[in-house]
């Protein structure tokens, strides 16, 4: 069975705003993390995405990505700058960092939402199912 491919969600979002979303590649010895989001999800099921998450009312985006990281992954990272990239959907725009800078050793924090991680470079995700069928140019840029 070929897992190769852009995941599809069936969700259905609820108004029609744009929902703003921060995500961060985070960067070590020359690799990227993913996460695999749990099959049970609701949103991307069973595929390879960027930490992060949806920016709450008030909060911005670099922000809502300290918060995710620190909620998903139980790091304190250092957001800073403008994001590296922004990936625009139908009904999203996610904003990308490239975070160099953490506390604590990433961990997947609950195995309902994400249940793995992997450090990976830019050919090794060629195999993989993911969310978003840009993250692989993203990769290769932020990697140099």
């Amino acid at each position: 069975m070929d897992n190769r491919g852009t995941c599809k969600t069936d969700a259905v979002t609820v108004d029609e705003d744009v929902h703003i979303v921060a995500a961060g590649l985070l960067k070590r010895g020359g690799r990227g993390l993913l996460l695999h989001r749990a099959p049970a999800r609701r949103w991307y099921p069973d595929c390879w995405d960027l930490p992060g998450g949806h920016v709450e009312d008030g909060e911005t985006p670099a922000a809502a990505l300290r918060r995710e990281l620190r909620e998903e992954l139980g790091v304190a990272a250092v957001i800073t700058g403008t994001p590296f990239a922004q990936v625009i959907g139908a009904d999203f725009r996610m904003d990308v960092w490239v975070v160099e800078s953490w506390d604590g050793e990433p961990a997947s924090l609950d195995p309902t939402e994400h249940d793995a991680l992997a450090w990976l470079n830019h050919g090794e995700m060629t195999a993989l199912k993911l969310a978003d069928a840009r993250l692989p140019a993203l990769f290769e840029a932020a990697l140099r």
